[in-house]
């Protein structure tokens, strides 16, 4: 009932339109005034947006808009809400992402953060934390796009659990207990399958409180 529910949502916007490694730091550039273009959606994207519905994620679909100079949400959604094993989970500060890169955080929180959550601390998952999704920039000391600016990237900074506890990459990656620190390099190698790019705090100092979850055709882990 959900996927179905989610389509009959799609109605509305398919009408008129369709839906790192760098080793560095990322700078944010100035936004070109946005432009928006009807599109038709492509049947690929027509399979994306059915299979997310199918997750029992909550979600809006997003008409195309190229903002110049590289810039982009193509095939995007927003996310209100991701399942897990047992129930909804919150995603919070999260802005447009791609319908691929919200299919594969959806996977990875169900399979692998809620039940690494149960399994490891004792607790469900209840929130993810992240520090945003799409923004206008270039990977720094470079001219190179981000895949931010392509709405392909995540950052997520902490995990709140359904027995109030938090858990930070920034406080607890190195300085949680064992149990935090095992399900943080647990998860981060379970998104490592899901997404082609994915950075922590070992790769280096400005992923120090956020893993980066990079929809891409590359395999990079650290």
């Amino acid at each position: 009932m959900r996927r179905f529910a989610c389509l009959a949502m799609l109605a509305p916007v398919l009408a008129g339109c369709s839906l790192l490694p760098g080793g560095g730091t990322e700078q944010r550039t100035s936004r070109a005034p946005a432009q928006s273009q009807a599109v038709a959606i492509s049947a690929q994207g027509r399979r994306c947006l059915a299979e997310l519905g199918a997750t029992g994620s909550r979600f809006s679909a997003l008409p195309d808009k190229y903002f110049g100079a590289g810039c982009s949400t193509i095939n995007a959604v927003t996310l209100s809400s991701l399942q897990g094993d047992r129930s909804n989970l919150d995603i919070a500060n999260l802005g447009p992402v791609t319908c691929p890169t919200a299919e594969a955080l959806s996977g990875w929180a169900r399979y692998g953060v809620d039940r690494a959550a149960r399994q490891i601390l004792g607790s469900p998952l209840r929130r993810i934390e992240t520090m945003g999704s799409y923004a206008c920039r270039n990977v720094a000391g470079s001219s190179r796009r981000s895949a931010h600016a392509t709405a392909e990237a995540i950052d997520v900074a902490a995990f709140i659990l359904e027995d109030g506890r938090r858990i930070s990459v920034l406080n607890a990656w190195d300085g949680g207990t064992r149990e935090e620190q095992q399900f943080l390099r647990v998860i981060q190698q379970s998104a490592c399958k899901r997404f082609g790019t994915v950075l922590g705090p070992e790769y280096n100092a400005a992923h120090r409180d956020h893993f980066h979850l990079e929809w891409s055709d590359t395999n990079f882990c650290r």
